[in-house]
This record gives structure tokens, sequence and C-alpha cells, in this order.
């Protein structure tokens, strides 16, 4: 049944029609929300809130235990993508942890190019520990780009002497925007969804003439030390393969406690197709699991909620 399912969606997301130039970042945000927008699951409670100075989406699964707090970060190449787009996956992932979520509508590229982004998530997170949040009571997450700006987040709270969170969770994280990583060329034919020259307009529109090797643009070239446990999950079939490698063995190196899973014959954020991928459940599952194992208060068991 799951090679089925993945053989279904490989032939859905080839199917997409490709332009042959680049569309404005106005036509790409619509295209992508009406691709990707999926409804939170059944009795998540949602409200819109602001969190750091930027409008946030706070989505709270019915019986959510304890003081835990997950701030979720959005894919979608800083130019694309919204707490909207992601309430689906963002949920899914409450609800399997048992977790309050609070997912961030940082600024988006090129009308707010770095490091604007790496701004707005830091100012989320300082303002979730200055409201009294024990750090050792959240966790992050974040998807693709999002996933990059988890680490970039949390290299920038390091910085600026501020505690790390409890744990990090990063499906198929865009870490390096040289795109030196060697996936980018080997894996184009296996990736579905992405080219490398479809990854390197992204990296245009956020960085223009920037520094493509800053660490908090491309956080695999960054310290990684002292950083939270950190779960990276990657799809085999994507370009974006060896930032997921790198990331991981990177931060096992600066003596960062780093789960590595690379799922055979799956896409980019393949999470996102929950309820209709095994692999995709099971990954979340796993991820609920790992985020919920590292909280000072762990989620008592029968909280964590696995679909």
């Amino acid at each position: 049944m799951s090679r089925q399912q993945r053989q279904v969606l490989d032939a859905l997301l080839r199917s997409v029609p490709r332009s042959e130039t680049q569309p404005a970042p106005a036509e790409l945000r619509t295209g992508f929300a009406a691709a990707m927008t999926r409804p939170a699951p059944a009795g998540v409670a949602i409200r819109r809130t602001v969190l750091g100075g930027r409008p946030a989406l706070e989505l709270e699964p019915a019986g959510a235990a304890g003081r835990g707090r997950l701030l979720y970060l959005h894919g979608g190449g800083y130019v694309i993508g919204s707490p909207d787009t992601h309430t689906g996956l963002v949920g899914e992932l409450a609800v399997r942890a048992g977790l309050r979520a609070i997912s961030v509508d940082y600024r988006l590229a090129p009308e707010h190019p770095f490091p604007a982004a790496v701004d707005d998530g830091l100012a989320a997170y300082r303002e979730l520990l200055d409201a009294g949040t024990d750090p050792r009571e959240i966790v992050v997450a974040g998807d693709s780009a999002g996933g990059g700006l988890a680490i970039a987040t949390l290299l920038a709270a390091r910085e600026a002497g501020l505690p790390q969170p409890a744990a990090v969770v990063v499906f198929s994280p865009w870490v390096d925007l040289t795109l030196s990583g060697a996936s980018m060329r080997t894996k184009e034919d296996a990736d579905p969804i992405f080219t490398e020259a479809d990854v390197r307009a992204y990296a245009d529109l956020y960085l223009g003439a920037g520094d493509r090797s800053h660490p908090l643009a491309s956080p695999v070239f960054a310290d990684l030390s002292a950083l939270p446990p950190l779960l990276v999950q990657v799809g085999a079939n994507e370009v974006l393969l060896d930032d997921a490698v790198r990331l991981a063995a990177r931060a096992g190196a600066a003596d960062v406690e780093a789960t590595l899973e690379i799922g055979p014959g799956l896409p980019h954020v393949y999470q996102s197709e929950h309820g209709r991928l095994d692999e995709a459940d099971a990954a979340l599952d796993r991820a609920a699991r790992f985020l919920t194992s590292h909280l000072h208060t762990p989620v008592e068991a029968g909280h964590a909620q696995e679909r």
C-alpha cells in the first residue's frame, strides 16, 4: 500500500505544470496557497494572535496537556507560504504531540530580504521567553526554508545570550543557500518538485547580492555547538537531501544530540501528505515523540496522540 501511495504521489507532483520563467512572487504565493492549504484536524481550536510583532496562528488541540509550547516556522523558500498554508501540517504535529502550537507569519522576500525572517523568528522566540515560558517547555519545528529558519533562529538566540529550547525538529531543511550540496544535481531527476534552478531563484529573491554562506542564511556553515537535541527528517528523492545530511553530521560533530531520518523514495516535506501517505503519518508520530520526550515536563502517556 505504501509503495503504491508513493507512486501515486510522485506522479501527481510531476503532473503540476512548470513555467519556463519564474512567476512573480504574488503569483507563486497564490498558487502555493491553493495547492498546499489543508484544514487543521478536528478538535483543534485556532485563533489569530501576534507574537514578536508579527501575526501568528495559535493552534490548541483538544486536551492539550501541560505547559509545553511548539513554535513553528513554515516553509516556502522565504518567499511564499504562511501559517494558513501550514495549518494542516502544524495542527497534525500539535495533535500528535499534545501541545499548543504557534505558527509565525514572518516577513517574506523579496519585499523583506535576509535577515528579516531571522529577526522575526528571534523576536517570536524572545517574546515567548519574556512572557515567562520556561525554555525547557518550548520546542521548535519548521519545514524547508522554515527548517533552516528554525536553526538560524536558535543560532541568533544563542548569540543574543538567550537560553535554548528543549528540542528542535526540521523537515527537509534548506540550510545551504550556496547550493553546494551534491544532491542539488544528483537528485534533480528524482525530485518531482524542485530543480536546482528553482532553488536558486528563491535564494536570489531572499539574499540578492548578499553573502550566501552567512551562517544565519546557510546554517550548515555555522558553529552548531550548544544547540538543543535535533531531529532531521528528509526524503531520499529531493535536491535538499545533502542539506539535511550535512546539517545532522555537523550538529553531531559539534556534540549536539542529532538524529537523521532519510525516507526512501520520498519527496520534499513528505510529512505534508499526512492522511494520504503512511510514511508521513509515521514520521509525524516520531517527530511528536521526539519533541515531547525532551520537554522538562513530559506529556503524560495518552495525551500525545498517534493517528
